[in-house]
């Protein structure tokens, strides 16, 4: 296998979003209006952690759904995993008592053995890899029989009485904001056109099907531009090849 488009693709975002770490949460929440941190916290939720269980945040950034699970839980192990330096060291200045574990790896070969956490969660992640699938396929392997992986994305707009109003956010008004806040214009430019050119709730919903995932719901947040969508791993393997 050739996986020099994929590190290409890697060693791009690790460079966009080093150059945005320090600002990142920051615009993240100004142009949310403060309603990200309750999309983590139904992402967190969702996962139907077992009191004390394992956690793997995968594309963990600066650890903001790894924080929302130790605060529901603190007696959670959380992991948080992601392909960026940069983005963890922030966070890793916010986890002064070191509940976290911190690993820099890529999503699409994660470092952990086979029925290995409890749940797997995302959080803006999918949109940034270059095998949506691969993605899928190493989270429903981690994950032990029974558990959830819940995936936190933006999402293409679907209302069609609020469409120009979105579109002139996602293409205006966040590159304004975010280059004004962290000076790099080029990946505020980039960020709205991958949620608008991404898939939809539904085409996730049929990616994580097609891997073996049972039981997926989805919820659309923010007039359908935020989503949260999660499967199960099946108790019982499927039967046949996969």
């Amino acid at each position: 296998m050739n996986n020099a488009p994929d590190r290409e693709w890697n060693s791009v975002m690790k460079r966009m979003f080093a150059g945005i770490s320090r600002r990142y949460d920051l615009v993240n929440t100004l142009m949310t209006f403060g309603r990200d941190s309750a999309w983590r916290r139904h992402a967190v939720r969702t996962a139907m952690l077992p009191a004390g269980g394992t956690l793997l945040d995968v594309g963990s950034g600066t650890g903001k759904i790894s924080f929302e699970a130790k605060r529901l839980d603190p007696a959670l192990t959380v992991v948080a995993l992601d392909l960026t330096r940069d983005m963890m060291v922030v966070g890793k200045r916010s986890d002064r008592k070191k509940r976290i574990l911190w690993v820099n790896a890529d999503a699409l070969a994660l470092p952990f053995d086979d029925c290995r956490f409890d749940a797997v969660t995302s959080g803006y992640l999918m949109r940034n890899v270059p095998d949506i699938s691969r993605a899928f396929q190493e989270q429903l392997r981690v994950v032990k029989p029974g558990g959830r992986v819940v995936c936190l994305e933006t999402s293409p707009p679907d209302s069609r009485l609020l469409g120009p109003l979105i579109r002139f956010h996602f293409r205006f008004v966040i590159p304004l904001l975010g280059g004004l806040i962290s000076g790099r214009w080029d990946a505020y430019r980039y960020l709205p056109r991958s949620t608008e050119a991404f898939k939809t709730p539904e085409e996730l919903a049929l990616i994580m099907a097609g891997e073996g995932f049972t039981g997926i719901t989805y919820r659309r947040f923010m007039f359908g531009t935020v989503a949260v969508v999660a499967g199960t791993r099946p108790a019982v393997p499927p039967a046949g090849p996969h």
